[in-house]
């Protein structure tokens, strides 16, 4: 374990959403996968566990009182049937997801001091199998999409669809996740993901995935411009902090909290998954944020990617006394 850091707000406590106060659901497409991550801190181990981005945000949102829809792709060998059960244990619903009789896709982990790499195997697999669930776009209070699903094809064509659909009816929510991998377009890939930016209504991205999708700008450029085009956008750069713009006001800022970490993977989709809590809790899904919401979202967010940082596994805790 090393020492680091992860977000902290500098303001007095904050009793964050009333665990009592249930928002409208959220609809979160994407992948369901399997990590193989280093066993007990032996790089030459491997532990296979449930994940996937989407995947951790929708298990995130129900661990926080939430009630969200996944749409993902299921297969029928025995890693699927663990990331079922991880799914519907937390109380995720899975009734708008797809089954079929391939295999699951596999992302193996790399944690370094810098972030964690990927490697992936996504070839011929239930996971990208996604259906399309543009029609059902109307019923939720938020449609969250990213990751890999957003890029590889078949998925990256329903999830495209559905975006559009939530974009014309209610609030569209993109976590890009850039992943680069031999086995991605980049130009194809960066080009979806800049489309789906470009029809959101609130973006979470890290800088690394601005960089990575706007390269001849500065992150902090970015999140201005699209924040200017009436966007609420949330910049995190993990150990330094978070912030958020919104449209024609300053952007605001939480400082980093010192934590004993014991892992680091999930810890942004934790973030997103306490940012969605938190909108829905306390905004009635509206991203048109005074400075003083804005703070308040973000330690909510922060606090929860810090509970997933103190411990193993990728689930966050209810922040307490933030």
């Amino acid at each position: 374990m090393t020492d680091a850091s992860v977000p902290r707000a500098d303001s007095g406590p904050d009793p964050g959403p009333d665990p009592g106060s249930r928002p409208r659901s959220v609809l979160v497409l994407g992948e369901a996968l399997v990590d193989l991550v280093p066993a007990d801190g032996d790089a030459g181990v491997r532990a296979a566990q449930p994940g996937g981005a989407p995947a951790n945000v929708a298990v995130g949102l129900a661990r926080l009182g939430g009630r969200p829809s996944f749409v993902g792709g299921l297969g029928d060998d025995a890693f699927a049937a663990g990331v079922e059960a991880w799914l519907t244990g937390a109380g995720v619903d899975l009734s708008l997801s797809a089954r079929c009789s391939l295999p699951t896709a596999l992302a193996v982990a790399d944690p370094g001091d810098h972030g964690n790499t990927y490697r992936f195997h996504l070839g011929d697999t239930a996971t990208f199998e996604l259906p399309d669930r543009a029609a059902e776009a109307a019923r939720f209070g938020a449609v969250y999409v990213g990751g890999l699903a957003a890029v590889v094809e078949p998925a990256a064509g329903a999830v495209a669809a559905t975006a559009r659909a939530a974009a014309r009816a209610g609030l569209l929510v993109v976590d890009p996740n850039v992943r680069e991998d031999r086995t991605l377009d980049p130009v194809r890939s960066l080009g979806r993901l800049r489309e789906l930016c470009s029809l959101a209504r609130v973006v979470k991205a890290s800088d690394e995935d601005l960089v990575r999708l706007w390269p001849d700008a500065a992150p902090e450029a970015s999140c201005r411009a699209l924040a200017g085009e009436g966007r609420l956008v949330v910049l995190t750069r993990g150990a330094e902090g978070a912030t958020a713009y919104v449209h024609d006001a300053p952007a605001v800022s939480v400082p980093a909290l010192p934590v004993r970490v014991v892992n680091t993977i999930g810890a942004g989709d934790a973030f997103m998954a306490g940012m969605l809590t938190w909108l829905g809790t306390e905004a009635d899904w509206d991203p048109a944020l005074s400075a003083g919401q804005a703070r308040a979202m973000l330690e909510y967010a922060t606090a929860t990617a810090a509970s997933v940082c103190a411990r193993a596994g990728t689930e966050p805790t209810a922040p307490v006394g933030v």
